[in-house]
């Protein structure tokens, strides 16, 4: 059995037979339907404005666990993931059996169904505080975890994620065999505006899935 933690994104792609693709309608429709005529509520002007501040003043010190807790953390509590029939839940175990290989490890942040075991998983955060010289691959990890998430829930909807490098934010989805990588977004800038409104809008979808 190989962790989430060892996997590469060629390996997930020659693994389970999915394939990049530049510009995927599924993820140029969450980024474009997010943006579009979105307007930040002056408290989160004034909470997003406070946690910029804060990112680029100790972007450089802070450690994978800092990075959580006192920027991504608040960052996401905006968006209100938690609505009793779904859930936000972090540091949970994930595992399938695909193609007769077990599949588990533990997920930074995903969405799913159920109140205190996570059930049917939509979106995920994978969180890696270093910009360069990273010698794991945050793609490929999130790719795994992904793969799995559409096992579980037997391909009834794209599966929507996020991987985070320092201040570099990259929006993913997984579409059938398909899968696509947003360009970064710079939230010590203002697209963080851009990201909040990314995350606002999975929220959404995840309410349709649930109807």
């Amino acid at each position: 059995m190989k962790p989430f933690n060892q996997w590469l994104y060629e390996e997930v792609e020659n693994t389970f037979g999915i394939s990049s693709v530049l510009n995927h309608p599924t993820l140029t429709t969450w980024l474009t339907e997010a943006t579009t005529d979105y307007t930040p509520t002056l408290r989160e002007k004034q909470v997003i404005e406070w946690l910029q501040e804060d990112l680029f003043q100790n972007i450089h010190r802070w450690q994978e666990e800092e990075l959580k807790f006192y920027f991504i953390g608040p960052l996401v509590k905006l968006v209100g993931f938690d609505a009793g029939n779904y859930n936000s839940f972090l540091d949970r175990k994930l595992s399938a059996t695909i193609n007769d290989m077990e599949l588990s490890g533990k997920t930074d942040f995903m969405v799913a169904k159920g109140k205190q075991i996570p059930q049917q998983p939509y979106f995920f955060i994978h969180e890696y505080k270093k910009e360069k010289g990273s010698s794991n691959d945050p793609l490929g990890q999130l790719l795994v975890e992904m793969v799995v998430a559409q096992h579980l829930n037997k391909r009834e909807h794209p599966i929507y994620g996020a991987y985070v490098l320092g201040r570099f934010w990259h929006f993913v989805i997984l579409d059938g065999q398909q899968y696509s990588v947003s360009d970064a977004y710079m939230v010590t800038q203002k697209a963080i505006y851009e990201v909040l409104a990314i995350l606002k809008q999975v929220k959404k979808y995840i309410e349709i899935f649930f109807k």
